[in-house]
């Protein structure tokens, strides 16, 4: 299984994206999905989830009211749609899986089997 995060740029305080995880070699539905990020200096955090069924999502704290995380299983993906982002957000956001077993939402990062390469999100003006 490999995860391709997509959608990361420069936008400016107050921009939007949309940050996709596309899943190759198995199928999207088949697994929890999370999304962290990590800015230099810092710990790598976590951002947001989704349970394999997609009746559960969770959100840090941080991005609750402005993120929104989504399934795209017809296009094996899975969305993180940014909204009125901020200078702290500046970070190499990554995607992560689940094993098929686990079903639910993952909040640590050793709850994730596979991981993909991140893309980065730049917010400045």
């Amino acid at each position: 299984v490999q995860l391709q995060a997509s959608g990361g740029g420069l936008v400016q305080p107050g921009g939007s994206l949309r940050l996709s995880c596309a899943v190759l070699g198995s199928t999207s539905d088949q697994h929890a999905i999370g999304w962290f990020r990590w800015a230099p200096g810092k710990e790598r955090e976590w951002v947001s989830c989704i349970s394999r069924g997609g009746g559960t999502t969770d959100y840090a704290d941080s991005v609750k009211g402005r993120f929104t995380i989504s399934r795209d299983d017809a296009n094996n993906a899975v969305n993180l749609q940014v909204n009125s982002l901020k200078s702290e957000d500046t970070a190499v956001y990554y995607c992560a899986a689940r094993l098929f077993r686990n079903s639910g939402c993952g909040l640590a990062s050793n709850a994730y089997y596979y991981w993909g390469r991140g893309t980065q999100v730049t917010v400045s003006s």
